[in-house]
């Protein structure tokens, strides 16, 4: 048996914070976790901690707040190079800068290079676990899979499927979309940390019999996952309804095609008709907010509230790298100024419910992962409230733990990372 008693403010969540933070969160200015073989073994006040558990290993953090590791709910790990390139519309840009890089994971060894790159840059930004579409490169998917394996880390990913209007060293075929993803789930869904997404990039570069072929697969294996886009950008939408003139709306050419279930997570869903939030929320998917690629990329302004009141789903991710920060505190910070934006801004306690616990909800390992409770994997992030001079000041002269909590969240990045823990196991120190 494997104890370390971690010692710190505490931030916990017990319920959904997006409905009520204040009846859902729990915070405690002079607490302790207990980390016993790979898992949080419990949570409380750091003087009764101390005397029940007095063998335990101590790391002291002061008054940094430790909190569950965030949860990227979307993201490309092959874009990690060419993050924050210069702006394009979501075609153009695939087309200019995506499609390009992709091409170049056709070497294993390139894929193995970008996949710990990006993990050990998650990690640096305090991320234990990421929502990846790969390549359609099935070594690709073993990179990832592999090198989250290495590091210990609960990663979710899938080979990204197209057969039209992508460049012709980047398809394949409604069969081996379906041979390949069958394989690769196969060979890593449920091993170890890892979990399959069966992965259609999208509407436009599936025909409807590949489709129809993921669908399938889906049906199959019903405990996967399924990640694809929905509803990004209204010329997107209108690409979509020539190319599924029979399609009552975007999700529908999901739907239709047995890609519409309560395990699917659709990223972005900015432009949604009526009729797609009633279905989505029927059937108790998810829809991933991506803020910082929404503004980068000129997308639109996600109705977090709006939806969140119509019971679907919701996770938070960086979309690296039409997403254009590492840091989900950058997404918490995009988050909030959206909200501004569309009159409903979101507390301190919200946007790390949504970085934390909501991504995790959304990807059905709740209370697994994102979680600061008893059971869960010791998957934990400490965050510096005073990492910066600037950060500092502010935090001065705050009243509560909120006002503490929230400049780190607007102006924080990798400096405000004290340390990060995957499955019990220190990886990173500030």
């Amino acid at each position: 048996m494997i104890e370390h008693l971690l010692l710190g403010q505490t931030l916990q969540f017990t319920g959904d914070a997006l409905a009520d933070w204040q009846a859902a969160t729990r915070h405690d200015s002079a607490g302790a976790v207990l980390i016993r073989d790979g898992r949080i073994s419990d949570v409380g006040p750091a003087e009764t901690l101390r005397r029940t558990y007095p063998q335990a290993p101590v790391t002291d953090y002061g008054d940094a707040l430790i909190c569950a590791g965030f949860v990227d709910a979307h993201m490309h790990y092959p874009q990690t190079t060419m993050i924050a390139s210069w702006g394009k519309r979501l075609i153009d840009w695939l087309n200019t800068y995506t499609f390009p890089e992709e091409a170049k994971f056709s070497d294993p060894a390139y894929a193995d290079m970008i996949a710990g790159r990006t993990l050990d840059l998650a990690l640096a930004h305090g991320t234990t676990t990421l929502t990846s579409f790969c390549t359609i490169h099935p070594a690709s998917v073993d990179a990832w899979f592999q090198a989250a394996a290495a590091r210990g880390m609960a990663v979710v990913g899938g080979k990204t499927c197209m057969d039209r209007n992508a460049p012709d060293d980047l398809r394949d075929t409604a069969q081996t979309a379906y041979d390949d993803s069958k394989g690769l789930l196969e060979r890593w869904h449920g091993q170890g940390r890892a979990t399959y997404a069966i992965t259609p990039r999208f509407s436009p570069t599936s025909t409807p019999d590949q489709m129809s072929a993921l669908g399938a697969l889906w049906a199959e294996h019903p405990d996967c996952l399924m990640q694809t886009h929905l509803s990004e950008q209204v010329d997107e939408i209108a690409w979509v309804r020539d190319l599924y003139p029979d399609a009552r709306d975007y999700l529908d050419t999901y739907e239709a095609h047995g890609l519409l279930g309560a395990r699917g997570l659709y990223g972005h869903a900015i432009h949604l008709e009526p009729r797609e939030i009633d279905r989505l929320a029927d059937v108790g998917a998810a829809v991933i907010h991506c803020p910082t690629s929404n503004t980068f990329i000129g997308s639109g302004l996600f109705d977090m509230m709006g939806l969140a009141s119509a019971g679907l789903r919701i996770g938070l991710a960086t979309d690296t790298g039409g997403g254009s920060s590492f840091s989900m505190l950058r997404v918490m910070a995009a988050t909030y100024e959206i909200g501004q934006l569309r009159g409903t801004p979101l507390h301190p306690a919200q946007l790390m419910w949504l970085a934390t616990e909501g991504s995790a909800q959304a990807l059905h390992v709740g209370g697994q992962i994102g979680h600061l409770g008893t059971g869960a994997m010791a998957d934990l992030c400490v965050l510096d409230l005073a990492s910066t001079p600037a950060i500092a000041q502010r935090r001065a002269s705050a009243d509560d733990i909120w006002e503490a909590l929230f400049p780190t969240l607007m102006m924080g990045d990798d400096r405000a990372i004290r340390d990060v823990w995957v499955a019990g196991r220190r990886v990173a120190a500030g």
